[in-house]
């Protein structure tokens, strides 16, 4: 592609998994997210809880100043506390409702334009039930969102049998869902992630295709799936290009020429695209960052 890649995207990072040191809503926040804020290679960021309010408080600053999209991902509450939003024990489902409800609150509070969950476990023999949960959580969700101003609540697709096992899911129950939800609520669409995609069992062309008209996010990572035994196996996103792994420029190629298709990736109106890239072991996030950039910069020469 000859024409600028920020003609049709916001570049952005996921700033709690390039720094997973602060995946628990405390640890070097205001420094790492500088960082960031710093980079002009990036116009947006997806940012996690916050514990501390004058943490909070000075990170907002930092991004009012920043001139950088901002979003929220709630999933490191979920998978850190454990709480199932689709949970089929009601005292559960309402737990998890309001760690999510607190989350959004929170996404307000510094300036996120947009909310991401994931749903709870995969549970072969309660499908059904914890099906019914998630749509009846999913449009609470959406309803308190919406009473608080225009922020737009996006569930992540993960998959279901191998790491994270959530309910969504395959691309088919993905599709139904969303459906199922914006037959009463337009503040609402899913994240594909291009490393959840292996996990899955679909291609790019698959899975986007399947999810065009509810794709209102995106990831690009990575993920070892081949060999349990392997290191870095499952959802851990290691960088592009890691040892045995199954994304780098190619795939990264097919992602963006698939969201292209779908009008995704768009001169009109700029959608979000992040890496989603943690370092493994001892490996420098900065180097991470850096290897990321330069595989979507080689990926989108060659669209």
């Amino acid at each position: 592609m000859n024409e600028s890649m920020y003609k049709y995207m916001k570049v952005g990072i996921i700033h709690f998994m390039a720094f997973p040191s602060t995946i628990k809503g405390d640890g070097p926040i205001v420094e790492t997210i500088r960082k960031i804020a710093l980079d002009d290679y990036f116009n947006a960021i997806e940012i996690t809880w916050i514990k501390d309010k004058h943490v909070r408080e000075e990170v907002k600053r930092m991004l009012e100043a920043s001139h950088m999209t901002v979003a929220y991902g709630a999933q490191p509450r979920q998978l850190i506390t454990g709480l199932n939003i689709n949970d089929t024990d009601e005292k559960g489902r309402l737990e998890a409702l309001a760690l999510l409800k607190d989350g959004i609150d929170e996404a307000y509070e510094l300036g996120a334009s947009g909310f991401a969950f994931l749903s709870g476990k995969y549970d072969p023999d309660k499908i059904d039930q914890a099906y019914e949960a998630l749509i009846k959580s999913t449009r609470e969700l959406c309803s308190y969102a919406k009473s608080k101003g225009d922020i737009r609540i996006v569930h992540e697709v993960f998959d279901y049998d191998i790491d994270k096992m959530s309910l969504i899911g395959p691309a088919p129950l993905a599709d139904k869902y969303a459906k199922e939800i914006k037959k009463e609520f337009n503040n609402f669409g899913l994240l594909v992630d291009l490393s959840h995609l292996p996990l899955l069992r679909e291609t790019p062309e698959e899975c986007i295709h399947a999810l065009k008209d509810h794709i209102v996010h995106a990831h690009a990572g990575n993920c070892v799936v081949k060999n349990p035994d392997m290191p870095g196996y499952g959802d851990l996103h290691p960088r592009f290009g890691f040892p045995g792994s199954e994304n780098d420029v190619e795939e990264m190629v097919r992602f963006l020429r698939a969201l292209l298709e779908i009008g995704y990736l768009n001169a009109k109106n700029r959608p979000i695209l992040s890496f989603e890239v943690k370092p493994f072991g001892n490996e420098d996030p900065e180097i991470v960052i850096a290897n990321a950039k330069r595989v979507l910069n080689e990926a989108w020469a060659l669209v």
